[in-house]
């Protein structure tokens, strides 16, 4: 319970662990073809269902997936952002593979999980820990007949027949990338070289798409990574703005096929010259607008270049970042949403890719209201200053930034207008005389993110 209670809480500002996207019935065990797996007509314990991941929140608020852990916090890399660098005073603790086994099976039959997130700090070698992390995997596929969701970090620098072996035991696989360039990565991970992180991603690209084709010709042979491979960035320790890691995310997605890019707020753990004071805490907002331009990357048809660029390299916090698209671009509408082809409708705030199809299907039998579309999922109350049905609009509307901005941005976050009459400011949550005492940082970040 000490090592758990020591890696469980090393393991929360890993955030590349989400839903598994992975279907697999009780009994379909690909990996029983690999050899040397015991009882292999007994039935075995768990499923993978799309999506199925119990989840629970961490302290920080972060979604998580248990069990989420780290096999060792001992590492021999010095990264001054990390809490389990090698110069740090912290407790140690390191799982054996057969303990680790043993916390899954228990935690999945008391039903408190439904996979295994697997992490670790750098033990020895690259190549020892992915030996360790390859062999505890086996052990719970064949010793154990667990058929649940499984996770797990590949080590940059590791063998690369040892990740290969790891890739057709797990459903997914990531390769964090750590920090969004390479003048980054010198600044504040110098054991870690963009090249060693690279190259395992792209053999795990390369062996996905081999597999592919593999399952193409031979049904039944084992699967590599089915569940595809993502990656980690934080975002806030090193000046890169907004700009420059939307492109590295686009650049990811393009040429090594990953399935998610996640963003991890910096946290402030160790006190260094090379690191950023944070005044306000983690920069959790800027954090979330990443998270909606990479939705907006992956699903709506935008690029990096559309939503920001050189001389506008930031989010603007007020807004979200296909409304802030929107109303800087006010040439494109408004739009007829009973003739504009599909991917104009995805480009009008308040409509996303399911209401967009059901539009598309529904305005083949006749013209659509507004009332049509707040029932088909439309969010109004965004979308009515950027569309028309049948020629009209829902209100009179100016199509004007300065008035569309006012009225999107909520209530509790009202702007007023700057002295340039164009920048916009939010209003402070504290006002003169609502307190009879000064207001703390603390009380001040709290409000912020909605624990007043």
């Amino acid at each position: 319970m000490q090592k758990l209670g020591i890696l469980t809480d090393a393991a929360k500002y890993d955030v590349s662990c989400t839903s598994s996207g992975v279907d697999r019935s009780g009994n379909d065990r690909p990996w029983d073809k690999l050899g040397g797996a015991a009882h292999s007509g007994a039935k075995a314990m768990g499923n993978c269902i799309a999506a199925g991941i119990c989840h629970s929140f961490s302290s920080d608020g972060r979604c998580i997936s248990l069990l989420k852990i780290l096999m060792t916090n001992e590492c021999i890399y010095d990264c001054k952002y990390c809490l389990n660098r090698r110069s740090n005073d912290v407790p140690r603790a390191t799982f054996t593979p057969e303990e680790i086994c043993t916390l899954t099976i228990e935690f999945y039959r008391r039903n408190y999980i439904e996979g295994l997130f697997l992490s670790s700090g750098i033990i020895g070698s690259p190549d020892f820990t992915m030996e360790r992390i390859c062999q505890t995997v086996y052990l719970l596929r064949t010793k154990y007949r667990f058929n649940g969701y499984v996770h797990v970090k590949a080590i940059p620098g590791a063998d690369a027949e040892l990740i290969r072996r790891t890739g057709f035991l797990v459903d997914r696989m990531s390769v964090n990338l750590e920090l969004p360039t390479a003048e980054g990565l010198r600044r504040l991970a110098p054991n870690k070289h963009r090249k060693n992180i690279l190259t395992p991603m792209r053999q795990i690209q390369n062996a996905i798409t081999e597999n592919r084709n593999e399952l193409a010709l031979y049904r039944h042979a084992p699967r590599f990574v089915g569940g595809g491979q993502s990656t980690q960035m934080i975002i806030g320790a090193t000046p890169e703005n907004d700009y420059q890691i939307l492109n590295v995310a686009e650049s990811l997605y393009q040429k090594f096929a990953l399935k998610r890019v996640f963003y991890s707020a910096y946290v402030q753990v160790n006190q260094d010259k090379s690191l950023p004071a944070l005044s306000g805490g983690p920069p959790l907002l800027r954090e979330h607008r990443l998270y909606q331009a990479d939705w907006l990357l992956r699903f709506y048809g935008f690029q990096a270049q559309e939503l920001l660029d050189e001389r506008r390299p930031f989010f603007n916090v007020m807004l979200d970042p296909k409304e802030d698209w929107a109303v800087r671009h006010l040439e494109e509408f408004p739009i007829e949403v009973n003739r504009a082809p599909y991917e104009k409708l995805l480009r009008i705030p308040g409509v996303g890719v399911k209401s967009a199809r059901r539009i598309v299907a529904a305005r083949r039998s006749c013209n659509l209201t507004f009332a049509d579309l707040k029932k088909l999922g439309v969010v109004l109350k965004r979308a009515l200053y950027f569309i028309t049905c049948s020629g009209r609009m829902m209100y009179p509307t100016k199509l004007e930034e300065d008035y569309i901005v006012r009225n999107l941005t909520s209530e509790q976050e009202r702007i007023r207008f700057g002295s340039d009459g164009m920048s916009y400011r939010q209003m402070s949550l504290f006002d003169d005389g609502v307190f009879d005492r000064p207001v703390t940082v603390e009380e001040k970040r709290q409000a912020a993110v909605g624990q007043l």
